[in-house]
């Protein structure tokens, strides 16, 4: 009766360490399956969004018309909140009669550009084209069985977010008629959506998604920059049920695990009938052991392991490592948490004062040590080879004067006017505060490639606020730019790059007669 026993309770040891195994290798099975279900849902929110693409882009410049007219005139729309065919097919009739009446035998986009159209045609014309465009979101939704499409226009500089073409319709009533709500704007911190800005800052796809744990359950978004031409508008969003998978998935894990399960029973019955008369007893306390300290922890446990060694049998030895193990492992486990609470003290002290050191207190920008170090490094990747790159300085005008004049807080004001224009105009560029008035963007890619329209644009702004009779003195942003790219045959180093857009600005600034009195 006492080997039964004896014999029982090993075998529910051996039963618990069977079932064991069975969860984790059911858990990797089933979190395996997950992932290949995972990696088909995002190819296929990636098709998604290469469809809706399409869709947007397929008629040429007719979204960025929408898009154009919508921004500026949302707030007086009012697009049904109940449509379908028949209603866009309608809207669509509204809108070419209005246009066949007002330019008969004429084609938009040909004989008639949109600019020329009447406001009139252009909010007909608006309405039926979100009416489409929503029908084709919300077909992709339903049809991919996808928890959200969205056609979404942020704004880098307030950080908001608004939603244009939203699967979603939210209500509005005019008149006692149902109509969608359009224009939603809101707020969408970079930490909470560090993809969805990445996507717009960068104008590429992003690899990564955005998790969200919200009212349609815990979904991943991934988002497509649009353009139309050359031009950036917006990103297509879709998001997707993380937790939607095929029931073949379970079933396969129920499958494999019963399978797994028959091979260890078989095998803890032999096991039983070879260790039972000599061993069961050291197990049995063993496995008390390790349920003991995988449920507390307790160090105790160790020292209770090492009484029960009284000879040098295999289970002995295995129990005397086991209690060797609790107390190295304690050990190491106290060390690894101190390590990890200094090492953390010491990031976040190194991440404070690098920040500190190269931020402008000001602008919030780069400043001069800033600056000088990312000299140091296209120094160092212009040694390996480094072409394209060119400089465009920027100079404050009048500084000197508005601060005698109106106060250095105007001054301020002056400063941190230019630097959001200079931010805006080279937004694929960093930029840098390198002085009192003065602003450096080390030109790249898009920027460098667009130099010149960027400079026009950049003059053209400044002339918009010095024409504007409503503005004040400091708010009339004067300045003067310049810029050079490096020639292979002249430039030996950064710095002669730099001397050239330097002089270049300062001979922009002699034509505007607005040399340096500050």
């Amino acid at each position: 009766m006492k080997n039964r026993s004896l014999t029982f309770k090993f075998t529910l040891m051996f039963a618990a360490f069977t079932l064991l195994t069975l969860t984790i290798s059911s858990l990797l099975s089933y979190a395996n399956q997950i992932n290949l279900y995972k990696e088909q849902r995002e190819e296929s929110i990636r098709y998604v969004a290469s469809y809706l693409e399409e869709v947007l882009t397929s008629d040429g410049d007719d979204f960025a018309w929408w898009q154009e007219f919508f921004v500026k005139n949302y707030k007086d729309l009012n697009v049904p909140y109940n449509f379908g065919a028949n209603e866009i097919q309608q809207a669509r009739h509204k809108y070419e009669n209005l246009f066949s009446k007002a330019f008969p035998g004429k084609i938009l986009g040909i004989d008639v550009s949109f600019s020329e159209l009447p406001k009139e045609i252009k909010a007909a014309y608006t309405i039926y084209k979100h009416e489409y465009y929503l029908d084709k979101f919300e077909q992709a939704c339903k049809r991919f069985k996808l928890a959200y499409v969205e056609y979404l226009i942020p704004d880098s500089n307030t950080g908001q977010i608004m939603y244009a073409l939203d699967a979603l319709r939210d209500e509005k009533i005019v008149n006692g008629k149902k109509y969608i709500e359009l224009g939603i704007t809101v707020p969408h911190s970079l930490d909470d959506h560090k993809t969805e800005w990445e996507a717009w800052t960068s104008g590429i796809q992003p690899t990564g998604y955005d998790t969200f744990d919200n009212e349609f359950g815990k979904t991943y978004a991934y988002y497509m920059p649009l353009y139309i031409g050359t031009q950036k508008l917006g990103l297509i969003g879709v998001e997707v049920f993380i937790s939607a998978v095929n029931k073949g998935i379970l079933h396969a894990t129920i499958r494999q695990m019963l399978m797994i399960s028959g091979v260890l029973i078989l095998f803890m019955v032999f096991l039983l009938f070879i260790i039972r008369s000599k061993f069961i007893r050291k197990l049995i306390i063993l496995q008390n052991a390790i349920d003991e300290y995988s449920k507390t922890k307790k160090t105790e446990i160790a020292e209770t392991l090492l009484k029960d060694v009284t000879n040098k049998d295999e289970i002995s030895t295995i129990i005397a490592k086991f209690a060797e193990m609790i107390y190295k492992l304690e050990t190491y486990m106290k060390h690894l948490v101190k390590t990890r609470q200094d090492l953390q003290v010491s990031q976040k002290r190194v991440q404070e004062m690098s920040e500190l050191a190269t931020k402008d207190a000001l602008t919030g920008i780069r400043n001069k040590t800033g600056y000088d170090k990312e000299v140091k490094r296209i120094e160092w990747e212009m040694s390996a080879g480094l072409q394209d790159i060119g400089v465009a300085m920027i100079d404050l005008n009048f500084l000197k004067r508005i601060n005698d004049t109106y106060g250095h807080d105007k001054g301020n004001m002056a400063i941190i006017s230019l630097c959001k224009i200079v931010c805006n105009i080279f937004e694929h560029s960093p930029v840098f505060r390198i002085g009192g008035d003065e602003f450096v963007a080390i030109l790249k890619g898009h920027d460098l490639i667009h130099i010149n329209e960027l400079t026009t644009e950049f003059n053209r702004q400044l002339k918009e606020l010095q024409d504007n009779p409503h503005l004040e003195y400091w708010e009339k942003t004067s300045a003067a730019i310049g810029y050079a790219i490096f020639n292979p045959e002249t430039d030996a180093s950064y710095d002669n790059i730099f001397k050239r857009a330097d002089a270049e600005m300062y001979k922009n600034k002699k034509a505007m007669k607005a040399v340096r009195e500050d």
